[in-house]
């Protein structure tokens, strides 16, 4: 956990100085945006002098995490909403040590807290932008994003709010929707981790999750209990690989044991999903913007309308949508906004 590992993670030459490594952080587009705010936290904790700029950057990073952490309390008080993935991970950062937040992850119990919270971010914050999405089909999850600009946008990205109540969504074939998680937090954060690469199997692990990883091998794991957790949530391969590639990089401590304990799961999971994969999809349909509302504050679930069979609205508390699964066109579009003036006259 200190400058030596970002150096090699981000193959850069220690000899270089750390202008070189920040360099390297804010220079590869594939790299996340806020890695250069790990790196920044990192030079101060070796006391590395810089000056107002790098330092007034930095400020405004642990602003926004800071930011995201009083949401997230705020919202879990008023609507029972929790945060998981980035925001608990950074907990286990050492003092001083930022993990970077490109976004607020938050699950929620049921609809009705989703749309409770949802209801809380456009009443509280300048929100532009609200994306909305189904999951799987019978029952189905909701998972909505909503983005707001940042104080000075010109500089700093956006503030993204993600919810939904289906706590890992899979990956639309093999892995299904799994609404709940619960374990110990950090078995969580691992489990959170490993659900990232259901996404992006191709693409190794950036320096972040790496860095998540080695804070979580600080931490005390049950080997076969945490093996038997991450099977059961059907993401053995893919904790096997992450685990695998961080092994190249740095110490795995008790994640070494946890290595070891999934090696039996492989095979029967690879297995279900080649079984499973043919027979069974879980798609995403995902909302077209048809206008925002006055906020519907009797609502506590979004209503599914289907005037045709092409043209499935999407009621919520907060804006209307066209559901589909591709791009809408402009008839499909103008169809739906003629459906939704009908069901106006109706109400």
């Amino acid at each position: 956990m200190n400058t030596a590992l970002l150096y090699r993670l981000l193959e850069a030459d220690p000899a270089a100085g750390p202008a070189e490594l920040l360099h390297r952080a804010r220079a590869d587009h594939h790299l996340p945006q806020h890695l250069p705010h790990l790196v920044l936290s990192a030079l101060v904790r070796d006391g590395v002098r810089m000056g107002e700029p790098a330092r007034a950057e930095l400020r405004r990073a642990h602003d926004r995490v800071a930011h995201y952490a009083r949401l997230a309390a705020d919202l879990a008080c008023s609507t029972g909403v929790r945060a998981i993935r980035g925001l608990p991970l950074a907990g286990y950062y050492p003092d001083g040590l930022l993990r970077p937040l490109d976004a607020l992850d938050l699950v929620a119990p049921d609809e009705a807290a989703l749309w409770q919270a949802v209801i809380r971010l456009v009443t509280e914050h300048p929100v532009e932008h609200i994306d909305v999405s189904l999951l799987g089909e019978r029952p189905h999850h909701t998972a909505v994003t909503v983005h707001w600009p940042a104080e000075d946008p010109l500089v700093d990205p956006w503030y993204r709010v993600h919810l939904t109540t289906a706590a890992l969504p899979g990956d639309g074939s093999a892995v299904p929707v799994r609404p709940y998680l619960v374990a110990d937090e950090h078995v969580e954060c691992l489990i959170a981790l490993a659900e990232s690469r259901l996404h992006r199997p191709a693409q190794p692990p950036g320096p972040v999750t790496l860095f998540d990883i080695a804070c979580l091998a600080r931490r005390p794991f049950e080997p076969a209990e945490t093996a038997a957790v991450l099977a059961a949530y059907r993401l053995a391969p893919e904790a096997a690989t992450l685990l695998d590639h961080a092994a190249g990089h740095l110490p795995l401590g008790p994640l070494a044991a946890v290595r070891a304990a999934l090696a039996p799961e492989l095979a029967p999971e690879h297995r279900r999903r080649t079984e499973t994969a043919a027979t069974r999809r879980f798609p995403t349909r995902h909302g077209t913007l048809l206008r925002r509302t006055v906020i519907r504050h009797a609502w506590d679930e979004a209503r599914l309308h289907t005037p045709a069979p092409d043209t499935p609205l999407l009621l919520t508390p907060v804006a209307d949508y066209l559901l589909t699964r591709t791009p809408a066109t402009p008839t499909t579009r103008t169809a739906a906004l003629q459906a939704l003036h009908h069901w106006d006259t109706l109400c």
